[in-house]
């Protein structure tokens, strides 16, 4: 039903500790990391949280929001989110002092109708977090003994998931069900964080995905949620993607010492590039200098994900004259790069000018 509401905003803080300051060690050689503030919505309450008679009648939302301060001045900035979707404006304010501080935030709404819903508190500074959700329901022209709060149909919705262990993926399917034709707006969550969201049309049913694709092994649990017109949730599916049956993939590239002259003997450096699409992996390499081929050497690769790492073989020139000289890189069981010409030119030595004698 319509839910006509308009917003008064009020704001009542209580005492807190002192908060304790201390002094930097100026002798200190590794920088403390700074401390981050906490903070903390607690659960809207509604006053009166259930009515039933004459309307319109005016709901009363307050939460109550700590905050752990770690600087002298902290500006704390919110706004209320309502169960029809809509959002209040951001609204802030500022106190000084450090350590636990302690508010009361409150909203006003006034309801013409029948309505039955949910109001919560979202923290966007000094930290984002936001509320469980306060409910609350309006009964308009009931008594006490036939109240009756009618809530509107909710779309049904189941999901599962399967992994292609394969393919190093798992992939989300959910269905969604509403009575009617209706948009519906959902959410994909993954162990608790929002990973996708989107809006569909749905005229009975409609199948909706989510494709994780991770570097290496994960393993948690997923769920779809329907945030609008009303809530629903298709409640907890748990997975497990393995991915050592993908070997990592290995490229190398190398490149030439520019072209330059100079005195000799000289010494020219050939540059390369081993690179791997995730880590802890051992790759084995040689040079191959002007058509004859080095002996192996090892990197280890150690990290998550694409990593990359340099390496160099050198070039001595010692002959008059333009001297050329070609390197590769090949991969043991992998690929070999295109080939590279280096090219230096050794000019003589100055001949000395005879100093004239007396």
């Amino acid at each position: 039903m319509a839910m006509l509401a308009t917003m008064a905003t009020g704001l009542l803080a209580t005492p807190a500790a002192a908060a304790s300051t201390g002094q930097a060690t100026a002798a200190s050689a590794v920088a403390k990391p700074k401390p981050k503030p906490a903070v903390w919505a607690g659960t809207p309450k509604a006053s009166p949280a259930k009515y039933s008679g004459e309307c319109p009648v005016s709901v009363t939302f307050s939460s109550k929001i700590k905050v752990k301060a770690v600087k002298s001045k902290t500006t704390v900035a919110y706004r209320w989110l309502h169960g029809d979707g809509s959002k209040g404006k951001v609204k802030s304010f500022t106190f000084r002092g450090k350590g636990v501080k302690n508010f009361t935030v409150k909203e006003k709404a006034t309801f013409k109708g029948d309505v039955k819903g949910w109001q919560a508190i979202q923290l966007l500074a000094p930290r984002a977090a936001t509320s469980a959700k306060g409910r609350f329901a309006v009964s308009c022209g009931a008594g006490e003994d036939d109240h009756e709060v009618i809530q509107p149909p909710k779309p049904r919705v189941d999901a599962r998931i399967w992994v292609d262990e394969g393919d190093c993926k798992a992939t989300l399917i959910g269905r969604i069900s509403a009575s009617g034709v209706r948009w519906v707006r959902y959410q994909w969550v993954v162990n608790g964080h929002v990973v996708d969201r989107d809006a569909v049309r749905v005229d009975g049913s409609r199948r909706v995905y989510h494709v994780i694709k991770p570097r290496d092994d994960f393993r948690g649990w997923a769920s779809l949620e329907i945030v609008g017109p009303v809530d629903a949730s298709s409640g907890r599916e748990y997975f497990k993607i393995r991915c050592e049956d993908e070997a990592p993939k290995v490229s190398a590239s190398v490149s030439a010492p520019s072209e330059a002259s100079g005195t000799c003997p000289a010494t020219r450096a050939f540059t390369g590039t081993i690179s791997v699409s995730r880590g802890h992996v051992a790759v084995k390499y040689r040079w191959i200098r002007d058509g004859v081929a080095g002996d192996w050497q090892s990197r280890y690769f150690g990290g998550h994900g694409p990593q990359s790492v340099s390496v160099s073989d050198n070039w001595s020139v010692s002959t008059l004259g333009k001297n050329e000289s070609k390197r590769a890189i090949e991969v043991y069981g992998g690929p070999t790069t295109g080939t590279v010409t280096g090219t230096f030119t050794c000019v003589p030595l100055p001949t000395p000018t005879p100093t004239p004698s007396a």
